[in-house]
């Protein structure tokens, strides 16, 4: 397949430039992943398509406030934004403007609260950079970073929660796994009393996520590398819904990628950790999940091929056409989609 076959019209003002004042009065477009059947629903009706038995799959990792911006020693403004971390104080980094930050250089941040260098260049063009400061390198990140939002949204954020899931933990994350910031705490309380099982996992979003895909074939691209564990519990609570017939239901394709890295080829799953590159693209066949919670995704992206992956790129691309028509928002901050089997014979409203 080319990357082509994954392009679609989408008019810029559809791109979201700030959250909704409610998290779950986002739309929902709801696609039977065989039939291409289609319902239009709010976030808040996401309960109308689960099922006692079924499980989410939570990504709980937590956005850091990555962007760095302060002064080069020798006068002029720099830009830093974390990516990995590598030990001993070193992350790779993206860095602005790049001609002035080669290795030596020396960069300054607040009021001197924070110092780093460029130590070293990665193939790419990222650098790496030690940094020097006193205390907890995060809680020094917390007062003097920024989110690191993607560049498609132009507006700045006036509270960086809204760009945190409400059961964010573990920082790390250099994008926002945005399929979860849809739910509120107390939407997540009706999910469970309705007997549907919760399981969490994390990624590490990297920006990687964000970067074209520049082959022409789908086979020639290569997938960027993101951090992910799944906890033994959650691995016991997917293994219990596969054996009691319930559906394994992925909010955000980072979820998605995190379970079907470590899955075994019967399904099975244990507690893993490590880097996964996997791409997922028509052709795929799903060894544990079920059903996707997902936000609208750029054209041509891997997000969509994998959506695709899902639902058959004929299925996917009519739906998107359909929201495009029907003004739903796109992207980070934009509108959801439910993407599974939705023939159960209920008929939420619509």
């Amino acid at each position: 397949m080319k990357t082509s076959d994954f392009y679609f019209d989408l008019p810029p003002e559809l791109i979201a430039q700030t959250p909704l004042e409610r998290r779950d009065a986002s739309r929902l477009l709801a696609l039977d992943k065989a039939t291409g059947d289609m319902r239009h629903l709010h976030f808040c009706d996401l309960p109308s398509l689960l099922r006692p038995g079924d499980c989410l799959v939570l990504n709980d990792s937590r956005v850091l406030p990555a962007r760095l911006i302060g002064r080069r020693a020798g006068g002029g403004a720099a830009e830093v934004l974390l990516l990995i971390d590598r030990g001993d104080k070193v992350w790779e980094c993206l860095v602005r403007p790049g001609k002035k930050l080669r290795t030596g250089a020396k960069l300054t941040f607040g009021d001197d609260e924070l110092s780093a260098e460029v130590v070293g260049e990665v193939e790419g063009g990222n650098r790496l950079v030690r940094f020097d400061h006193e205390g907890i390198f995060l809680e020094v990140l917390e007062r003097l970073g920024k989110m690191p939002l993607p560049p498609y949204i132009k507006t700045e954020l006036e509270d960086g929660e809204r760009y945190q899931t409400v059961y964010s933990k573990v920082a790390g994350s250099a994008a926002a796994p945005t399929a979860g910031l849809h739910f509120t705490p107390q939407l997540l309380e009706d999910i469970q009393a309705m007997g549907v099982r919760i399981g969490y996992v994390t990624l590490h979003v990297g920006l990687g996520t964000f970067r074209p895909v520049k082959a022409e074939e789908l086979d020639q691209h290569e997938m960027h590398s993101e951090y992910c564990v799944i906890p033994q519990e959650t691995a016991d609570i997917i293994g219990q819904t596969k054996r009691d017939g319930g559906r394994v239901i992925c909010v955000g394709t980072t979820s998605c990628r995190t379970i079907e890295s470590w899955a075994r080829e019967d399904g099975t799953l244990t507690a893993s950790a490590g880097w996964t590159n996997i791409f997922i693209y028509p052709g795929y066949r799903f060894k544990v999940l079920d059903a996707l919670i997902t936000n609208f995704h750029l054209p041509e992206s891997t997000l969509i091929m994998l959506v695709s992956a899902l639902a058959g790129r004929e299925h996917v691309l009519s739906a998107y056409a359909n929201a495009v028509q029907e003004g739903y928002r796109f992207f980070s901050f934009g509108d959801a989609m439910f993407i599974g089997d939705l023939g159960d014979g209920s008929s939420p409203p619509g």
